[in-house]
């Protein structure tokens, strides 16, 4: 049951940077958007995630409580030397949430209350996977330190570092690239279109620009990320499977192919999430002097993983169809529309 219970984790951390990182994406490219243009990337935007933008969060939530109720210490862990981006994550989320639908839904749209909704929408969507990615960075940096003595480097140090940083712009150029390819077949004029596909490569390049410098900054902090990533077969055949996945992209998206090419996205997308995962699994956090929590030693006792195991089974029969039908039907939607 453990095995279970360890893949709807992942699971939900996978979806959740898919679906949730083109959800933020899609602030990331009004951000870098002209005036001129930005209104109708804001309509198309609004077309692509509309009420479904709030469903995503649900893997979240599913991530966090998985952890608080099958690994109690490496919950704990994270919680309290990460509790800072922590909060400025969930303050991103709700602030960002809070702006998307005031500015869409306001009885009274005013010039200057929908400037500020803008403002808050574009920035919190920009800070919120930032900060995804260095919590996600600083959890395998070994910046984390257990016997700190002072503030600065038990709750500051074990994520202000130049690894977990990249790592976070990394994951805003990925959720920009996402955005980006998915905005490209809700486009509905070849105006949109083109300007989308250049953000798409733009945040492509970007992606690979802070890709590089996340290996630069892990050898600057002794993490050495090459070598668990080239080292490991499973991880290596993930990079090349990315790499492929890139090429054939940009063949797709010069074609046409508005479609098709979300699926190479999120393939790509994926592929680096299983290199980066499977290179420190079952290891989820990595202390300062070698310790490491793992996903095997750090369990809640036998029966909670059952009923956990269990609980998750039974309410992915009821959830994720429903979840499906709710992404097909908006969709419809918008074609008929």
């Amino acid at each position: 049951m453990l095995y279970v219970v360890i893949s709807f984790l992942f699971l939900a951390i996978v979806l959740y940077f898919l679906l949730g990182g083109a959800d933020f994406g899609a602030g990331i490219i009004e951000l870098f958007t002209s005036e001129k243009n930005k209104p109708r990337t804001r309509k198309t935007s609004y077309q692509a995630i509309g009420p479904i933008w709030e469903a995503n969060h649900m893997w979240l939530i599913i991530a966090v409580v998985i952890m608080f109720v099958a690994f109690p210490t490496i919950y704990s862990t994270m919680c309290t030397y990460l509790h800072i981006p922590l909060l400025i994550m969930l303050l991103g989320i709700t602030a960002r949430g809070t702006a998307f639908a005031f500015r869409n839904y306001d009885a009274i749209k005013g010039e200057n209350t929908q400037r500020i909704y803008n403002k808050v929408f574009v920035y919190s969507s920009f800070i919120t996977p930032l900060f995804l990615g260095i919590i996600a960075g600083s959890a395998i940096s070994r910046q984390i330190d257990l016997h700190a003595t002072s503030f600065l480097d038990a709750y500051i140090f074990s994520w202000l570092n130049y690894f977990s940083v990249t790592v976070g712009l990394f994951t805003v150029a990925l959720s920009g690239y996402l955005a980006a390819i998915y905005l490209i077949g809700e486009a509905d004029n070849d105006h949109d279109v083109r300007r989308f596909i250049l953000k798409a490569k733009a945040m492509n390049i970007l992606a690979v620009v802070f890709g590089g410098l996340v290996f630069i900054a892990s050898e600057i902090e002794h993490i050495h990320l090459a070598h668990w990533i080239f080292g490991n077969p499973v991880s290596l055949t993930a990079v090349i499977a990315a790499s492929i996945s890139l090429a054939a992209s940009w063949m797709l998206i010069n074609k046409g192919k508005r479609k098709i090419i979300r699926v190479g996205a999120g393939f790509q997308v994926t592929m680096i999430l299983l290199a980066v995962g499977y290179m420190h699994y079952p290891y989820l956090v990595m202390i300062k002097g070698g310790q490491n929590l793992s996903l095997f030693a750090y369990h809640a006792p036998a029966k909670t993983i059952e009923v956990l195991a269990l609980g998750l089974m039974l309410g992915s029969l009821l959830i994720l169809p429903s979840l499906f039908y709710l992404y097909y039907s908006f969709q419809k939607r918008n074609e008929v529309v």
